[in-house]
């Protein structure tokens, strides 16, 4: 087992992992409500085909934080790649009707893309121990909470994250296994 951070193809499977991925230009295009829904729904996909596992997640205005564990391919691509793919097609899909001039702010000039919403290599870094795992728990759930965000009050207010599901058992949608399970 590698221990050094690696790409988002290069997860081992069945491995937890922090793993942060940010919006092109460092944009906050998932301040809006329905781009977060895109991304819980692409998660909620992913969970009930039992191709990953999600231990814990924060929706920041430009960038995601999940801890999880890739169980098996989606076909012939990671759980990874098929998450940034559907994410990527339905913002693209949205703008296009809601919002066409921001849109074309993820214009890319690559040859095998037309539009670029996430960064290039996420960053995924294997959990070798569940201290390392609570650590990283707790700095998602803090996130909105910082100085820098100031997104609400105490974590378990943020909609967006699951500090509520350790807090008192709630999964909203439906994504979550406690890593304990």
């Amino acid at each position: 087992m590698s221990i050094f951070h690696k790409r988002q193809g290069q997860m081992d499977y069945n491995y937890p992992y922090f793993y942060t991925d940010t919006i092109c230009h460092f944009d906050h295009l998932l301040a809006d409500d329905h781009f977060k829904m895109i991304v819980i729904n692409s998660l909620q996909y992913l969970t009930q085909q039992k191709l990953i596992e999600i231990y814990g997640y924060v929706i920041m205005p430009n960038h995601i934080h999940l801890i999880w564990k890739m169980l098996k391919l989606n076909g012939k691509e990671s759980p990874a790649a098929s998450f940034t793919k559907f994410t990527a097609h339905q913002f693209r899909k949205h703008l296009i009707t809601h919002s066409p001039n921001l849109l074309k702010k993820y214009r890319s000039i690559k040859e095998d893309r037309s539009y670029q919403f996430w960064k290039r290599d996420p960053l995924a870094i294997p959990l070798s121990s569940e201290g390392i795992l609570i650590q990283k728990l707790d700095y998602i759930h803090e996130n909105p909470t910082k100085e820098k965000w100031n997104l609400c009050e105490s974590i378990e207010d943020y909609t967006w994250s699951s500090a509520g599901f350790y807090e008192n058992g709630i999964d909203n949608f439906k994504i979550l296994t406690h890593f304990r399970d």
